[in-house]
């Protein structure tokens, strides 16, 4: 079976076990694929990195909520009102 790894850095779980802050650093910023027989069993992504993708994600979930709301009426209010 043919899997992609969508990384540049892959270790295997032996080697994260071994040294996990090693294997971490590795991937030099970037997310390290984590190899289980061969095969991608999961990602070690950076906390920036993961910020930054929830930040996506929470941006996308807001752009389908106004497309959801398009054509709905509208409501004027004065922003010194609140």
């Amino acid at each position: 079976m043919v899997f992609q790894v969508l990384t540049k850095t892959a270790a295997s779980i032996t080697e994260l076990k071994r040294d996990p802050m090693g294997t971490f650093n590795a991937g030099e910023g970037a997310p390290v694929a984590i190899l289980n027989r061969n095969e991608p069993a999961f990602y070690c992504v950076p906390p920036a990195l993961y910020a930054h993708l929830m930040d996506l994600l929470e941006d996308a979930e807001l752009a389908r909520m106004v497309d959801e709301r398009a054509g709905e009426p509208t409501v004027r209010v004065n922003i010194d009102d609140l």
